[in-house]
């Protein structure tokens, strides 16, 4: 998966609260943040466990958007989703990092965006051998409140070749 990432707001907070953040960097050789999702996870404070991660992370990148968004994405999306897709087709990124399944749809079909996830994220980092098991990384996400669809995490266990 090498290539650009322009990243949404909760998969940065969900690796940032297991101390796996870095596994981005490994990934992809830029990782790009719309200003707005920059805010929304500085906005986190101290209720955010891995804001400390996330300070540290001076690899990724915050970019303000050169244009409008279009009204489209801006009704049917938050801010920070609608930012990211906006962000992704103005510098050419090559994958968005959206959790969200509305927005991940709205990426794929509407504005042909290469779409993943971080489950997907965290299957990657086991195949090359980045982290020893999906699942702790998962559960790990969920104990720290981040919600994740048991088919997702059973998808990515099999992806995973865990059981």
């Amino acid at each position: 998966m090498k290539g650009r990432l322009v990243s949404n707001t909760g998969p940065i907070i969900a690796l940032s609260s297991i101390g796996y953040l870095e596994i981005l960097k490994r990934i992809f050789e830029e990782v790009v943040l719309p200003e707005t999702v920059h805010n929304e996870i500085m906005q986190g404070g101290k209720d955010f466990a891995g804001l400390g991660f996330y300070r540290k992370a001076r690899w990724i990148k915050v970019r303000s958007l050169a244009g409008s968004i279009e009204p489209l994405i801006g009704t049917l999306l938050d801010k920070g989703e609608a930012s990211v897709i906006h962000l992704a087709r103005e510098i050419g990124a090559d994958f968005v990092l959206i959790d969200e399944r509305k927005a991940r749809k709205i990426a794929r079909e509407i504005y042909g965006v290469h779409v993943v996830g971080s489950a997907r994220i965290l299957v990657e980092a086991k195949h090359r051998c980045l982290i020893s098991n999906v699942r702790e990384a998962l559960e790990g996400m969920r104990n720290a409140g981040y919600w994740i669809h048991d088919d997702i995490m059973k998808m990515a266990l099999e992806q995973a070749e865990e059981r």
